[in-house]
């Protein structure tokens, strides 16, 4: 019999705090992480985004790094949260002889908001100017000064595939695990925000200038926002070794590119109807047995119209609770799939529903509404949580409640 793949441990920093205690205290009072920009220094100040609360320096210092210790920001917020889910799992002091553990990480920003600030200084030959930020900036150097900073792991890996990252770690973690090449992995995505993903997103003319109201007819365009989340996925054999207690099971995945467009999800929702056909087929359950839904839902014109007719395509007339978190996270890009799931599967241990924040509404090509305030007593069986990246790059995550 094939193993099961479990969920162990919780990390996450975002808008809303650090760590899944604050986080679910923000969800219950609902207060978004979304607001007026304070460590990014742009001259688009105006424009609304959720800043994980910490300065670099404050979190240097918890860190117990130098001041000369070069680090990105990106990787100081992947720190803070694959420590937190590392310790949750009970990974630090329970690790068995022989253990294979990997780190998968999905960021695309990297360290550019500090090689930025460096770039015409490395680029004028004129200057003799000390750039080591620059040797800093790639995708795979802010991953391996993460897993240097656990300081355990066997294989260390990068995805970046725009907003669905994260998810696709967590894909490819599970397969992995599954193919016997991995016991244990930590798994998530870290983004920082940058003047240049702020320009380029500024450029596409998808950012409102008001908060986010993703499934809203209203709606105006994304808040973006920073933060990192991992999860740390293990064999059935390491779990019973271990002699822990799961949080849940990954049921399956799917993946889905339609390429309909370079920045655009096709309209008929095509690429996501797929994505979350192939989850549902792999984990042998029926559209009925999902629960909740955890949209991608940015706010933009175009994705919540696609995702919506995907979802119901698929569900029908008996669409489960839905929302998008990023009312609450702002949109974390590369890190999102893992902000959210680690949202969801908080909700499915503490029986939530987290709220679409700002919606007011109701779209008129949509015959569902989103959840409108937190919900509580909810039992959650199984979740579906969906990441969609640009170049039609669609990935949809099952998770199952270990209790049913």
């Amino acid at each position: 019999m094939s193993q099961k793949v479990y969920v162990t441990g919780l990390g996450i920093v975002s808008g809303l705090g650090i760590g899944t205690t604050e986080t679910v205290q923000a969800l219950r009072t609902a207060k978004s992480g979304v607001g007026q920009l304070k460590y990014l220094q742009t001259n688009h100040s105006d424009i609304p985004c959720a800043e994980v609360p910490l300065s670099d320096e404050e979190i240097r210092k918890m860190l117990e790094f130098s001041d000369n210790e070069v680090i990105t920001r990106t990787s100081l917020l992947g720190i803070l949260a694959a420590r937190e889910a590392f310790h949750a799992a009970g990974l630090k002091d329970n690790l068995p002889e022989m253990l294979r553990l990997g780190f998968l990480n999905g960021t695309t920003v990297g360290g550019m908001e500090r090689s930025e600030q460096y770039y015409k200084d490395f680029i004028n030959p004129q200057s003799d100017a000390y750039t080591p930020y620059i040797a800093a900036h790639d995708c795979g150097a802010c991953s391996e000064k993460i897993a240097d900073y656990i300081g355990c792991f066997d294989y260390v890996s990068t995805t970046a595939t725009a907003c669905s990252s994260a998810v696709n770690t967590l894909i490819l973690a599970y397969n992995m695990i599954k193919a016997g090449f991995l016991d244990v992995a930590i798994a998530g995505g870290t983004e920082c925000l940058t003047k240049f993903h702020l320009n380029g997103f500024n450029t596409l003319m998808i950012l409102d200038k008001n908060p986010c109201r993703p499934f809203d007819e209203t709606r105006a365009g994304l808040n973006l926002g920073e933060g990192a989340a991992y999860l740390v996925l293990e064999s059935e054999k390491v779990v019973q070794q271990r002699e822990v207690k799961p949080i849940a099971a990954v049921a399956g995945w799917g993946n889905a590119c339609d390429a309909y467009h370079q920045t655009a999800s096709s309209p008929d929702g095509k690429g996501a109807t797929m994505a979350m056909q192939q989850a549902l087929e792999m984990s042998a359950l029926e559209p009925a047995d999902i629960d909740y839904i955890s949209a991608h839902g940015t706010g933009t014109d175009n994705n919540d119209e696609s995702e919506g007719t995907a979802v119901m395509n698929l569900f029908g007339a008996h669409i489960p609770p839905i929302s998008s978190t990023k009312g609450f996270t702002g949109h974390t890009t590369s890190a999102a799939g893992s902000v959210e799931m680690v949202i969801s599967l908080l909700a499915m241990q503490y029986r939530f529903l987290p709220p679409n924040l700002n919606f007011t509404q109701q779209m008129h090509q949509l015959s569902f509404n989103p959840v409108e305030r937190f919900t509580e007593n909810v039992t959650i069986r199984h979740l579906l949580n969906n990441s969609f990246g640009f170049g039609g790059n669609n990935s949809s995550i099952i998770c199952s409640n270990v209790n049913y």
